[in-house]
């Protein structure tokens, strides 16, 4: 277990590429040659090793990397992928826009319709409008699962 004397003195010798010093729970601190310190966790998915990026030391002390730690367990334990998590955060901030299917929609279809004809982006606004608006359009979109989805599809079908 680290503290916060041996992560301050933590050294990678010239030879090696980098040096990992163990935590607890998966993380660790790796020391590069050229002496920057970043913390990682290192858990599994289905299976699949990952590993979540959680800051440079000192800027993210050994407490906040195990309060990180501790909030990133606790996704996976409700069964969302950290990494995914971190991920969605990340687009949603990009997209601008409140999060509901509908306006993420409408974010798309406006991006698009220099490439289509005007008739065909009217058309597919128009399906959009009868179609997947009404039943999923209020909804933030990380709350649709892909059997809701698909099930407003085969509808349409």
């Amino acid at each position: 277990m680290l503290t916060d004397v041996k992560c301050r003195n933590a050294i990678c010798p010239p030879d090696r590429r980098q040096v990992r010093f163990a935590d607890t729970g998966g993380m660790y601190l790796q020391v590069s040659p050229a002496g920057s310190k970043r913390w990682f966790l290192k858990y599994r998915i289905d299976g699949k090793e990952k590993q979540l990026a959680m800051g440079s030391y000192p800027d993210v002390s050994l407490t906040s990397a195990r309060n990180a730690r501790d909030t990133a367990k606790l996704q996976k334990a409700k069964g969302n992928d950290p990494l995914q998590a971190r991920k969605l955060e990340k687009m949603k901030y990009l997209l601008k826009t409140d999060g509901t299917f509908k306006s993420i929609a409408l974010d798309w279809h406006a991006k698009q319709m220099s490439q289509w004809s005007d008739g065909h982006g009217a058309r597919l606004l128009r399906d959009f409008e009868r179609d997947l608006f009404p039943s999923l359009g209020d909804r933030p979109i990380e709350q649709i699962h892909a059997m809701e989805l698909l099930g407003v599809l085969y509808k349409v079908e």
